[in-house]
């Protein structure tokens, strides 16, 4: 029974990844063929909604991790079993894969199909990664139920924030915030020359942020315990 609920959360991250490479890289794809007609906010948005779209699709199942540096931050965090990291992360990024390889049949002739590229020096764009994935990691676990990023307004918290950080930082380092919708049109492409950028930053800001949340939480679980016994004393 647990093999079976197991194998139905990496189909759950497979489909959910291919939907996010699917619909964001393709944007800019379709962006770049129809001359703009999505433009860069449309861009933007396509990957706020279906971040959002894949939380309330497969949240309560898997827990929409969708990205290989959530699912190890999770892990550090100990809400999510070590032993499921490979599964997941193997999950994510055929899903990855196979979105980029359809959309290499679809668009033959696009060169990049919306790999992650930076603008700038690698620097730059590795900083703008590492703090884009720390903000977005914040939010996913202060709205998250353990490992689980579910409730009536985490999936529009989180896919708010991915679509915020797309559209300012988009331009600058392609805000990825996810090696698996890097790596996978990177490789298909055959431009992977600043692919550690988006591996390396990703994650480490992922991790970072474990230890700021658990510091908050800690924080205001004190604080709260507080009000009660002042307004006992009044």
């Amino acid at each position: 029974m647990k093999k079976s609920l197991n194998i139905k959360k990496y189909v759950a991250e497979f489909i959910g990844t291919f939907m996010l490479v699917f619909c964001g890289t393709g944007a800019i794809i379709i962006n770049q063929q129809t001359h703009g007609l999505i433009t860069h906010v449309g861009i933007a948005i396509t990957f706020g909604l279906v971040v959002m779209g894949v939380i309330y699709a497969f949240g309560n199942l898997s827990g929409a991790h969708i990205n290989p540096a959530v699912s190890i931050a999770f892990a550090v965090n100990g809400c999510f079993s070590k032993k499921l990291i490979i599964p997941y992360i193997s999950s994510q990024l055929a899903g990855a894969f196979a979105a980029s390889l359809v959309l290499k049949f679809l668009f033959p002739a696009d060169e990049m199909l919306g790999a992650t590229v930076p603008s700038g020096s690698s620097l730059q764009s590795f900083t703008m990664e590492f703090l884009l994935t720390f903000f977005l990691m914040i939010v996913i676990m202060r709205v998250a139920k353990g490992n689980k990023e579910q409730g009536m307004f985490a999936g529009l918290a989180i896919g708010a924030v991915v679509a915020l950080e797309a559209m300012f930082a988009g331009p600058i380092s392609g805000a990825s915030m996810n090696p698996a919708r890097s790596l996978a049109p990177a490789v298909i492409s055959g431009h992977y020359e600043h692919i550690w950028v988006y591996v390396i930053a990703t994650i480490s800001g992922a991790l970072v942020a474990v230890p700021v949340v658990s510091f908050m939480k800690t924080g205001v679980v004190e604080k709260e315990e507080e009000i009660p016994r002042i307004k006992r004393a009044m």
